[in-house]
C-alpha cells in the first residue's frame, strides 16, 4: 500500500464551491482500480489550505492506472481550476505504525 499526499491551496473564495465539487469528483477516484481510500482534510490555521490523502495499493495504480486514464481527465476539470499555484504529489510508503 501506498500513500498519495498532497498539499492542495484553494483560491481565496472558492472554498465551499471547491468542497461540493470534490465531494462530486470523489466518485471518479473511488471507481479506480487499486484504490484503497482517501480523505480531505481542512487547515484550521490557513484558509484555503487542504490536505489529500489517498491510499493506493501500488504508485502505478495512480502515476499509470488513474493518471492515464480518462477518469483522470474528468477528475482534473472538476478541480484543478481551484488550485493555486497547482499542487505538488508525493507518495510514501508505511515505515511504522503503532
Amino acid at each position: 500500500m501506498i500513500l498519495e499526499a498532497v498539499m492542495l491551496q484553494v483560491k481565496d473564495g472558492m472554498e465551499v464551491e471547491y468542497e461540493e465539487a470534490f465531494r462530486g469528483a470523489s466518485e471518479i477516484i473511488s471507481s479506480m482500480k487499486g484504490y484503497i481510500s482517501h480523505e480531505l482534510q481542512r487547515c484550521i490555521e490557513l484558509k484555503g489550505k487542504y490536505l489529500l490523502l489517498v491510499k493506493w495499493e501500488t504508485v502505478e495504480d495512480h502515476t499509470v492506472g488513474f493518471r492515464q486514464s480518462k477518469e483522470y481527465q474528468e477528475w482534473k476539470k472538476q478541480l484543478h481550476k481551484f488550485y493555486d499555484p497547482f499542487p505538488k504529489v508525493e507518495h510514501f510508503e508505511q515505515v511504522h505504525i503503532s
